[in-house]
């Protein structure tokens, strides 16, 4: 069996990636948005009401959790609607949920972020 050797710079190009998967849910506007695609299509509209933020914030976020790959978007009629485009999103969610529970107080306090 033929090994593949991965040098340093590809390491740093992957672990930068690994970096910017995580960066991209690290925004709390991104992270409730994903959250609340998790139960169900949302358009624009229903995202602004349900987060109380502003229209062209959400469009922003959106528009950087698609690129991403996090939600994809379908048109129907005139409304686009967003869902999440991989469900393996919610079982990331669900891990760090449980390793924040076990560690929110230290979390909280962190002064090192």
């Amino acid at each position: 069996m033929q090994s593949v050797s991965v040098t340093h710079s590809d390491a740093a190009v992957q672990t930068e990636i690994y970096a910017k998967f995580f960066h991209g849910l690290s925004n709390p506007t991104r992270l409730r948005i994903v959250e609340m695609l998790l139960d169900r299509e949302m358009n624009v509209s229903q995202l602004v009401e349900a987060i109380g933020a502003s229209q062209s914030l959400i469009s922003n976020q959106l528009a950087c959790l698609k690129w991403c790959g996090y939600v994809t978007s379908r048109q129907e009629g005139k409304y686009v609607l967003y869902r999440i485009s991989d469900e393996r999103v919610r079982t990331v969610l669900q891990l760090a949920k449980a390793i924040v529970a076990d560690n929110a107080e230290h979390i909280r306090c962190c002064t090192r972020m």
